[in-house]
């Protein structure tokens, strides 16, 4: 009833992460990718100066298998069977908090550019000067 595909949308804070999905890149965050649905898929979402974002995609069976069993009998069920009709993936939406790795890193999005850096110093770091308050 829902086709061998289902649309996953794939975003991350900060946006413009790189989206991995079974080892394969598919582009940056935020964004919409059409996934078989009789398979499960391992998500890594990544962003220099962050800690990687990782997850499986898992799949479970569909409520219209009873529907199917109704209407379509049991030929219907084996064909949803074979194509992966017969599962949904879930989650259907994956939004990952990217977390820093406490280095500097520098992001650009459209009219837009962030700069991060870390809050505690390392002690190998050589101090080159002082910040006051005016």
């Amino acid at each position: 009833m829902d086709g061998t595909k289902q649309e996953i949308g794939f975003s991350s804070s900060p946006s413009n992460a790189v989206v991995t999905i079974d080892g394969k890149m598919i582009g940056r965050t935020p964004l919409t990718q059409s996934l078989k649905r009789k398979n499960t898929h391992k998500v890594v979402m990544a962003l220099d100066g962050y800690y990687p974002y990782e997850m499986t995609l898992t799949k479970k069976t569909n409520g219209w298998v009873w529907g199917n069993i109704v209407f379509g009998g049991l030929i219907g069920l084996a064909v949803d069977a074979a194509t992966g009709s017969l599962y949904k993936l879930t989650p259907e939406q994956v939004n990952a908090d990217l977390k820093s790795n406490g280095t500097a890193s520098i992001s650009e999005e459209e009219n837009a550019l962030y700069v991060a850096v870390t809050l505690e110093p390392d002690a190998s770091w050589q101090q080159i000067g002082n910040i006051k308050n005016f």
